[in-house]
C-alpha cells in the first residue's frame, strides 16, 4: 500500500508537468514550482472567476474541450465536453487520449453529483435520482475504452479498475475549481460498481456515495450465489414457466434458430466473436430467464409463453424480447468489449445451475458463457486477478464511510451484493422488496424512502429547511434516469451486461 500511495503521489506531481491538465498538484506546489507571477495568473482564470458564464469557466479548465452544447427548456445549462486523461496514470509520458463527459449546471451554490456510467455516456440531458432529490449540477464521466473514449490504438491492460478510478479523481479535481459545495457520487449496475471503486481509492473526493444495484463478484466463478437466487426467486409457478418456455426455444431449435440465422443475414450481423450463428443462439437461450429477471418484475410471468401451447412466433417473439436477435453478433457485442474484458480480468461473472437445460445442450455451459468468449479473437485477455474485487470487498467492510447501496429484491444481480462490516461508517443497504435491476430511492417502502432520501440531503451539506426548499423548486420537466442512463438502458437491453 505504501508503494501505491509513493506511486500516485509521483504521477500526481508528473501529470501538471506534462501539460494533461487539471493536474494533483496543489496550488501551493504550483505557485513554489512557478513563482507569484504564475499564482496571480492563475487568479486571474476565467475558470476562478465566480462572476464568468459556466461555459466560460469550463472552458478555461486545462484539458476541458467544450464539444457542444445543448438547450434544455428547465434553466439547465447542458455541456458535452472532453477531458485530456493519460493512458496510463501511473505512467503518464506514455500518452493521452480524450475521455468524454457531460456537465448539467443548476448553480454554484447547489451541490454536486458526480455519475460514474459504466459504459458509454448517454448526451442528452437527463438526471440521476441523487440529482433530483438535492437539486443539483451533475457531472457525468463515460467509462475509459468504451468509445468515443478510447485511446488508438488501445492498449486493454489500461482499462481496469484503477485507472477508471484515478481518471474520476482527476476530472473531480479539476472541476472542483468551479463547483465549491460537497459533491455525492452516484452510479448504477456497473456504474455503481465504479462509484464504489472511485471510493476505495480517492475515499475523501465525496461527502458520500449512492451506488444502485452493484454487484459484488469476489470471485471469477461465483456460482453458488446465483444458483441460489434463480431456485429462490418469484413464485414456483413462475419459475417453472420460464423454465419451460427456455427448455422449449431449444427443443424447437431447428426451426427457430433458422429464422434466428435469417433474421441476423438480413441484420447484417457476423458471429467471428462467439464463432458461429448456432453457439450465439444458444447463448442467447441461456440469456432469457436472467435478463426475464434483470428487466421484468413478477407479475410479468404471466406474459411468459405457455411452452406446451404456444405457437413459434410467440416464442421467437420472447426470445427476441428478452435477448436481442442480433444481441449476440459482432456488431452488438463490439459495444461491450471494455465490459467483457473487465469482467474476464478483474470484475469476474456470473454463472449458474442450468441443469434444466441437461440434453439439449450443444457446447459447454461455462465455455461458452465465459466472458472470455465475448472478447473480439484479436484481443489478447490476461489471466483473472483475484484480488481486485477482494480487496474492494475488504475496503467496503473495514473502511467505508457514508456509502449507500440500493438492490431489487428480484434482481439478479443483487444476488450477490456489497455487504457492510464493522468498519463501515455511516453506510446502508436497501433492497426493494419484488424490485429489478432499475430499483431506486423511490421504489423503496415508504419510510426506507424518506429515510434514505433525508440521508443523502444531509450528505449533500442540505439542512431540514434548505432541503425542503430545494424539493419543492426542483424543476420537474428534465427527464429523469434513475438508476441507468437513456443510452446505457438500451444498450444493456440487448444483452446480458450489468
Amino acid at each position: 500500500m505504501r508503494t501505491t500511495v509513493r506511486r500516485l503521489l509521483v504521477s500526481a506531481l508528473l501529470i501538471p508537468l506534462l501539460g494533461l491538465g487539471g493536474g494533483l498538484a496543489t496550488p501551493a506546489l504550483a505557485a513554489g514550482a512557478a513563482g507569484d507571477t504564475a499564482g496571480a495568473a492563475r487568479a486571474l482564470s476565467p475558470a476562478d472567476d465566480p462572476n464568468a458564464d459556466i461555459k466560460d469557466r469550463l472552458a478555461a479548465i486545462p484539458g476541458v474541450t467544450i464539444t457542444e452544447e445543448k438547450p434544455t427548456t428547465t434553466g439547465h445549462r447542458f455541456f458535452v465536453a472532453t477531458y485530456t486523461q493519460p493512458i496510463d496514470h501511473f505512467r503518464p509520458w506514455l500518452g493521452t487520449f480524450q475521455q468524454r463527459f457531460t456537465l448539467l449546471h443548476r448553480g454554484y451554490d447547489r451541490p454536486t453529483v458526480f455519475y460514474t456510467n459504466g459504459y458509454t455516456l448517454g448526451t442528452n440531458p437527463s438526471r440521476t435520482e441523487p440529482t433530483r432529490l438535492v437539486d443539483g449540477n451533475q457531472v457525468s464521466i463515460e467509462y475509459r475504452f468504451f468509445t468515443p473514449s478510447r485511446p488508438e490504438p488501445a492498449d486493454w491492460t489500461k482499462a481496469g479498475i484503477r485507472q477508471q478510478a484515478a481518471d474520476s479523481h482527476r476530472l473531480v479535481t479539476a472541476l472542483k475549481r468551479i463547483y465549491e459545495q460537497e459533491w455525492l457520487s452516484t452510479g448504477a449496475s456497473k456504474g455503481g460498481m465504479s462509484s464504489t471503486y472511485y471510493r476505495r481509492f480517492y475515499p475523501d473526493d465525496m461527502a458520500g456515495t449512492v451506488a444502485y444495484v452493484a454487484p459484488n463478484n469476489t470471485d471469477v466463478d461465483d456460482y453458488a450465489a446465483y444458483s441460489e437466487f434463480f431456485r429462490t426467486v418469484g413464485t414456483p409457478e413462475c419459475r417453472a414457466r420460464l423454465s419451460a418456455a427456455q427448455r422449449e426455444l431449444l427443443v424447437r431449435r431447428d426451426r427457430l434458430e433458422a429464422r434466428y440465422v435469417a433474421d441476423n443475414k438480413a441484420a447484417g450481423s457476423t458471429f467471428t466473436t462467439l464463432g458461429t450463428p448456432d453457439r450465439a443462439y444458444e447463448a442467447g437461450v441461456l440469456d432469457t430467464v436472467w435478463a426475464f429477471w434483470q428487466y421484468s418484475l413478477e407479475a410479468d410471468c404471466a406474459k411468459v409463453p405457455v411452452a406446451a401451447t404456444a405457437t413459434d412466433d410467440e416464442l421467437y417473439a420472447w426470445f427476441d424480447a428478452q435477448s436481442g436477435i442480433t444481441g449476440n453478433s459482432d456488431q452488438s457485442l463490439a459495444k461491450y468489449t471494455a465490459y467483457y474484458y473487465q469482467a474476464a480480468t478483474e470484475l469476474g461473472q456470473p454463472y449458474f445451475d442450468v441443469s434444466n437445460l441437461n440434453g439439449l445442450l450443444h457446447y459447454d455451459y461455462k465455455e461458452l458463457y465465459s466472458s472470455r468468449s465475448y472478447v473480439a479473437k484479436d484481443i489478447n485477455v490476461p489471466a483473472f486477478n483475484p484480488y481486485a474485487m477482494r480487496d474492494i470487498d475488504r475496503w467496503v467492510k473495514h473502511d467505508a464511510e457514508r456509502i449507500m447501496y440500493v438492490y431489487g429484491g428480484n434482481d439478479p444481480w443483487g444476488a450477490k451484493p456489497f455487504r457492510l462490516g464493522r468498519g463501515s461508517d455511516d453506510s446502508y443497504v436497501y433492497t426493494v422488496p419484488g424490485g429489478n435491476h432499475g430499483s431506486n430511492i423511490g421504489k423503496l417502502p415508504a419510510a426506507q424512502s424518506a429515510e434514505a432520501t433525508a440521508k443523502v440531503l444531509e450528505w449533500a451539506g442540505l439542512g431540514d429547511q434548505d432541503a425542503a426548499r430545494s424539493l419543492a423548486k426542483t424543476p420537474q420537466l428534465l427527464p429523469a434516469f434513475g438508476p441507468l442512463d437513456v443510452e446505457g438502458q438500451k444498450l444493456e437491453q440487448e444483452r446480458r451486461p450489468l
